[in-house]
């Protein structure tokens, strides 16, 4: 009897315990809590960016859409190229895995992003959400992680735009210093490359990917971030 009181009371406190954690909506408390508790703003990455990752992964989730739910990834291209603007957070861990660089497309600006497309030859970066499918060697670029654009109509061409993660000298601090911003890709979100190999290990397999600036076309019509409306 004793053993059956024990094993009932481990239950409890097991259940209890578990209740704090992010669970299955990333829009709870304890999530928005994670904000805080990294002291993201100390990073440069404002609270209603956060929210609105958070909003779009949850949504992500609810549609089945994510193979990996403990990574988020946002690339807040609002900031100056100057800034450290990519975050890749473990969710459920609540750790802040990587923050760096990250370039944007030629045609989308110099020091900062202000246009932005989901056209082939444009060179422009696209917003949005995405999920992150394998890494692959591609030509020129090395080591690179395969991006699927969810959102109709802002990226979903990234795939036949071969929009991928990749590895770029000119996404460098080095790069900075000497030209006073990072350079520009073919709107592809290019890191230095000594970390695209530990971040696309991190985040590839289905995790997701946010995209943000404050494209008022964009917050107003995405799927995942209006859910009246379908993807």
């Amino acid at each position: 009897m004793l053993k059956h009181l024990l094993f009932l009371f481990f239950l409890i406190i097991l259940t209890f315990n578990n209740s704090g954690s992010l669970g299955s909506n990333p829009e709870n408390t304890n999530a928005t809590d994670v904000y805080h508790l990294l002291n993201l703003s100390a990073y440069g990455l404002p609270d209603n960016v956060f929210k609105l990752a958070l909003k779009g992964f949850g949504n992500l989730e609810a549609c089945g859409k994510l193979q990996n739910t403990s990574i988020l990834t946002i690339i807040d291209f609002s900031q100056s190229s100057k800034n450290k603007r990519m975050y890749v957070i473990d969710l459920p861990g609540k750790k802040l895995l990587y923050n760096t660089y990250v370039a944007h497309g030629r045609n989308t600006g110099e020091e900062f992003a202000t246009s932005f497309s989901n056209e082939s030859g444009t060179h422009k970066s696209s917003l949005g959400f995405y999920t992150t499918c394998n890494s692959t060697q591609k030509s020129g670029v090395g080591l690179s992680l395969i991006l699927y654009g969810i959102e109709k109509g802002f990226n979903d061409n990234a795939q036949k735009r071969e929009i991928i993660m990749h590895g770029a000298d000119y996404a460098t601090e080095d790069f900075i210093a000497k030209h006073g911003k990072l350079g520009r890709s073919f709107g592809c979100p290019s890191l230095p490359p000594d970390l695209i190999k530990p971040v696309s290990e991190t985040i590839k397999g289905g995790t997701c990917l946010f995209i943000y600036y404050p494209d008022e076309n964009y917050i107003h019509h995405s799927g995942l971030l209006n859910t009246d409306q379908q993807l």
